[in-house]
Order: structure tokens, then sequence, then C-alpha cells
């Protein structure tokens, strides 16, 4: 009989479903936790909303500008890395040598082999700058157009991810009925959420889901005590 086929399942998750995950994480949970805390403290669904629209696009804009922020300095450090390793292998190649020849020392390679590998590797200059970064300092070369696309993305996520819990009041002028509405969409959005962020994580759906779940609800239940008990 032939034998099974190996399939191997990894990690899978691009940037963009890292940056989705990052927005729409924050976006569900933050402004769910400050309709409810305000659903403790006020009388009008209006105020709700209009504080809720507030937190949502000013979340959106900051969120995004960390997002376009951390991808301009992950990019700004490789470029930063890559200069001082041109410049250590024209002035410090004997150096630059010996280091190549323990990181594949360090993979068990020895004697002929060994030299042969750390030779083709120091031959050409590009292959073996891009081994350094790579394999020395673990920095993989950044896509130069990611920071405007990662801004975009998380701030999308956010704005989207907020809109759930605040629909409710937004379409209901019942405060007690919205609530209940927002705590049930929010906990359903919050579950299939982390079920589809364990997906692509590889963590186990399950476990995923329900992580996701507890932190918003701990924010919401945390914002509606502070709100119920000083307002």
């Amino acid at each position: 009989m032939p034998a099974t086929p190996h399939v191997e399942k990894h990690f899978t998750a691009t940037e963009t479903v890292r940056d989705v995950v990052i927005g729409m994480a924050d976006g569900l949970t933050v402004p769910f936790a400050l309709a409810a805390g305000l659903a403790a403290a006020v009388s009008s669904t209006k105020v709700i909303v209009t504080a809720g629209l507030a937190e949502i696009v000013a979340g959106a804009i900051a969120m995004g500008l960390g997002g376009y922020l951390a991808a301009r300095t992950d990019a700004e450090h490789y470029a930063s890395e890559q200069r001082r390793e041109n410049w250590e292998i024209d002035n410090l190649r004997d150096k630059e040598v010996q280091e190549v020849t323990e990181i594949f020392r360090g993979y068990g390679l020895k004697g002929e082999g060994l030299t042969t590998v750390v030779t083709a590797v120091t031959s050409d200059r590009k292959r073996w700058l891009d081994f350094m970064m790579r394999f020395e300092l673990g920095l993989e070369k950044p896509d130069p157009a990611r920071a405007p696309i990662s801004a975009g993305t998380i701030a999308a996520s956010y704005f989207v991810g907020g809109l759930i819990p605040l629909a409710p009041y937004i379409f209901m002028s019942s405060i007690s009925e919205a609530f209940a509405y927002s705590v049930g969409f929010t906990g359903v959005a919050l579950i299939l959420f982390g079920g589809i962020k364990g997906h692509f994580t590889g963590i186990n759906k399950a476990k995923s889901a329900g992580q996701t779940l507890l932190v918003g609800g701990l924010a919401a239940a945390a914002a509606y005590a502070l709100a119920h008990a000083f307002g």
C-alpha cells in the first residue's frame, strides 16, 4: 500500500491577517467597554452613540497611525542594520566570515562541507548580506509599501469592529434593551472573531474564542462597574 502522504500544517497568517486581528480585537472591546460604561451613567442612547462614534473615529485614526509608525520603524531598523552589515563586510571581512562559519557550525556542519558552504555564501556579496540579515540578526526585509497598507487595514478593522457593539444604541431608544443586544452581538462577534483568529494563528479555535470573549467581557464589566459606582 502507498504510504499516507505527509501534509504539513504551519502558521499561515499574513501581515494583513495580523493587522486585521489587531484592529478588530481593539475595535470590538474598547467601544463595547465604553458603551457599557456609559449605559450605567447616562439616560439617553444619543449620548452613548455620540461618544461611541467619536471614540471609534479617534480610535481608528490612532490605531492606524500606530500601525503606520510600527511598519515605518521596522523598515528604518532594517535599513540601519543593513548599512551596518555592509560596513562590517567591507571593513571586518574576516570577522564576518567567522560569524558565517559559526552559524553553520551551529547547524552541525564541519570539515570540508562547512568550508564549502561558507565559501559559497561569502563569494556573493548580496547573498552574504541577505544571509547575515536573516540568520545573524533574524530580520526579514520589510515591504516598502507595507506602512500605508497596514495603517488602512488596522483603521478599517477597528472601525468595523467598533460598530458592532454600538449598533443597538443607534437603532434603539431604550438603554437597557440596547445594552442587552449590544452584549449579545458583541459576545457572538468576539466568539466568531476568536475562532477565526485561532484558525489563522494555529491556536485551538475553541480556546482562542474563549480567550477573546473573556478579554472583551472583562473590559466591558470593568467599565460598567466603574461608571455605575461613580455615575
